[in-house]
């Protein structure tokens, strides 16, 4: 199928609800589908998919890190033990002793916990 052709979205629901709750932009959507970005859009107004604007998005993350981890059974996470000297772990996290999990279909991110951030 070539690029920007019109193709039914319909079987995409699910697919383009995800992508859109993972925050993937309309380009991005319409790249993966072959389709046009304006399709996209027209589709997910017209199936009520619209992207959340406040509450649950998550907060801007300037200077961040990936750090290779393990979920484990129950209530844990572990890292390598090598993460305490990289600087950005030590000058980021080491005092944290809450933490925020916000889970996404590709992706866990762990932030810190703010208690006064508006919820």
């Amino acid at each position: 199928m070539g690029i920007n052709q019109r193709v039914s979205l319909r079987k995409f629901i699910d697919d383009i609800r995800r992508w859109v709750d993972d925050d993937r932009s309309d380009e991005w959507i319409a790249s993966a589908l072959g389709t046009s970005s304006s399709s996209v859009q027209s589709f997910r107004s017209r199936n009520s998919i619209y992207r959340r604007t406040s509450g649950g998005a998550l907060p801007e993350i300037g200077d961040h890190s990936s750090y290779e981890g393990v979920l484990e059974e129950g209530p844990g996470l572990w890292f390598d033990p090598q993460v305490v000297e990289d600087e950005r772990w030590m000058k980021n996290w080491s005092k944290a002793n809450d933490v925020d999990i916000h889970v996404t279909a590709s992706r866990i991110y762990i932030i810190k916990h703010d208690p006064d951030a508006p919820v």
